[in-house]
């Protein structure tokens, strides 16, 4: 199973020609996610081939409108576009409300369910559960509650030994048993052993998402030894100033959250405006963190 980021808008709050306002879709153990749906979303989408009629679960983690503007406009046209499954949508408490009142004025109607599971930005709680992947909540720092994301894989059967499935005492009514860790008991009494023919799963994945936030050392433990992290920086550290007043972080403050948290690889991205280029954030964060980049729209990432 796959576990792929792609990025639909890697911009501020103002969107650019080359940057979108945040969103991002994931694909885990094919599980279909769209966290944060700025203005233009679904252009996006359909720019970067993402099939709208997939999507599981939406998740907002706050109700600024560079992270939620585009919502509706997207449920409006998986409604003509024909959806008729429900649809998941994980949010700050209060977006129903607004959906439903942006509906009525605009004399729209939904022919599909929607499942709202309201946060308050203030719990760090799991919020999703299914046999392949779990997805938790925690509050970061930001001027309205605001909520990052974990998305892992659960951990996944253990796996056949590829030399052994000819052997003389193994049937095929075994095989389920011994992936799932249980030792067996041949016909002629010989316990065939689960370490020995199958071999351990390899060790889920995850990925945290840290939307708008100040830099905020609290977020560590929730993301602690992540496969990949997302954390804004939208400011270079000449201004670390403005980033404290708007509440965001600095190049420098995200790579220092990535040190903390122990994650294989951190990710950049909500580039303010005033700014032309990336390189620069790249190599203030190489001064903490190596392995580290800066999103652009378009940009796949494999969780791996």
């Amino acid at each position: 199973m796959s576990f792929e980021v792609t990025i639909l808008g890697s911009g501020g709050a103002l969107p650019t020609l080359n940057r979108n306002s945040s969103a991002q879709y994931v694909n885990c153990s094919n599980k279909h996610l769209l966290i944060d749906c700025g203005e233009g979303t679904q252009m996006q989408m359909r720019k970067f081939g993402v099939h709208f009629q997939r999507l599981d679960i939406i998740l907002i983690s706050h109700l600024h409108g560079d992270h939620f503007f585009g919502l509706v406009g997207l449920l409006s046209t998986m409604r003509l576009l024909g959806r008729d499954g429900k649809l998941t949508i994980i949010c700050p408490k209060g977006l129903p409300e607004i959906i439903r009142q942006q509906l009525e004025v605009g004399y729209g109607k939904l022919d599909f369910d929607i499942h709202y599971i309201e946060l308050t930005g203030k719990e760090h709680q799991l919020v999703y559960e299914d046999k392949s992947i779990e997805i938790l909540c925690f509050p970061l720092k930001h001027k309205i509650p605001t909520n990052g994301f974990l998305i892992k894989e659960k951990l996944k059967e253990r796996k056949m030994k590829k030399d052994l499935l000819d052997h003389p005492l193994l049937k095929v009514e075994y095989i389920h048993r011994l992936k799932k860790g249980e030792d067996v008991i041949a016909e002629n009494g010989t316990v065939l052993k689960s370490n020995y023919f199958t071999e351990e799963p390899a060790q889920p994945l995850s990925y945290a998402y840290c939307s708008d936030t100040a830099y905020a050392e609290k977020i560590v433990d929730c993301i602690k030894n992540a496969t990949v992290l997302y954390h804004e920086a939208t400011f270079l550290e000449q201004h670390k100033d403005l980033a404290k007043i708007t509440q965001h972080s600095t190049s420098k403050q995200a790579a220092t959250i990535a040190k903390m948290a122990g994650v294989k690889t951190l990710y950049m991205g909500h580039l303010s405006a005033r700014y032309d280029e990336t390189t620069s954030f790249i190599n203030e964060a190489k001064e903490i963190f190596d392995n580290v980049f800066y999103v652009e729209d378009g940009m796949k990432i494999i969780v791996q």
